[in-house]
């Protein structure tokens, strides 16, 4: 039909390395094959920052539940495990004492076996599977979509996390769009430490999405992938700046020129991701209170009634209702905020 290939995109972390490897096969540009690698292992992302002088939490490999503890004590504080792999707060625990830590390693093991089939775990799983620890690092939380390209980066959207109180730890209960940084930070090269976090995991030219925590005035850097931001970020971004992450995803990946628009005096908005409360069968989903909220400006389910939830750690997708796009006013916090329009969702599940 006289069709030709004439770009590589992927929004999906799993088949990052299948993209990379088509890529190569027909000469269309797109991170190499170890660039994915480096970024998909969150072990092997800190050492090389680490190599180049960036700042990231302290961190060690870890193969038992023994040194999962010896870990903790070393540290002389909490502590976070994690899988090599995944995505969001997948199997993700936070630990206060030793012995937490060793029953969280045990929790992830088992959690990596009852996933062995599955794509984003099946590259990195071994019979004597490793997991990483690291230290955990008190300050907001921001998550950045940005293009590299000639060694500078530009910004897409910047976001700050709402975190869960409530949920499985790690959990983002919505983001704050836009959001602002210290003043400090763009003093020491806020663009700069973008394109430097990208080039360390040998990226040359992507769209990219990194995560990083404030602390103490400084940037710590703590996972990066090769794609823009998932859950509700699409939507949010379409609603309040009018843009299409995707397409310009695809744009960037054909070589057209990026639209980077935004509308103006267009204030803040946050993306509210709906979660079950309990396992079972959701019989009932009611969004009418949440809908006649007048800073409600969207409101998107991904399940209907019959729908069947299995709480985390067991599945982290199911328990996933949607989310709420909405306008906060100056009367409160927005967590409080979060927490007021999630008490109108009306959810029965048996």
């Amino acid at each position: 039909y006289g069709l030709q290939l004439d770009g590589v995109a992927c929004f999906d972390c799993e088949s990052m390395e299948l993209a990379a490897v088509l890529a190569r096969k027909f000469d269309l540009p797109y991170p190499s094959l170890q660039a994915v690698k480096n970024c998909r292992d969150k072990y092997l992302s800190k050492i090389l920052w680490q190599k180049k002088g960036l700042n990231t939490p302290r961190f060690k490999q870890i193969g038992s539940a023994i040194e999962a503890a010896q870990f903790f004590r070393k540290l002389g504080g909490a502590c976070v495990l994690k899988p090599l792999s995944g995505s969001g707060s997948e199997l993700i625990f936070g630990c206060q004492d030793a012995r937490t830590c060793e029953k969280r390693f045990r929790d992830i093991r088992q959690g990596l076996q009852q996933r062995r089939e599955n794509r984003l775990y099946k590259s990195f799983f071994l019979d004597d599977s490793v997991i990483l620890a690291e230290a955990l690092v008190d300050g907001d939380e921001y998550s950045c979509d940005f293009v590299l390209e000639n060694g500078q980066a530009n910004v897409i959207r910047l976001t700050r996390k709402i975190l869960s109180s409530s949920g499985p730890f790690g959990t983002t209960l919505g983001y704050l769009l836009p959001a602002e940084l210290p003043i400090s930070i763009y003093e020491d090269g806020f663009l700069q430490t973008l394109a430097a976090s990208a080039e360390a995991l040998g990226l040359v030219r992507a769209v990219c999405m990194l995560d990083f925590i404030i602390h103490k005035n400084q940037m710590v850097l703590l996972e990066l992938a090769p794609r823009p931001g998932g859950d509700c970020l699409p939507f949010l971004l379409r609603h309040h700046w009018e843009m299409d992450i995707l397409r310009l995803l695809l744009d960037f990946s054909r070589g057209r020129p990026l639209q980077l628009n935004k509308k103006s005096d267009s204030g803040t908005c946050i993306g509210l991701r709906l979660h079950a409360g309990t396992g079972g069968t959701l019989k009932k989903i009611d969004t009418g209170q949440l809908e006649r909220d007048k800073r409600v400006a969207q409101v998107y389910l991904k399940r209907r009634p019959g729908h069947r939830i299995n709480m985390p750690p067991e599945d982290y997708d199911s328990w996933d209702l949607g989310h709420v796009i909405f306008h906060p006013d100056g009367h409160s916090e927005p967590q409080a905020q979060c927490r007021e329009l999630l008490e109108k969702l009306v959810v029965e599940i048996r």
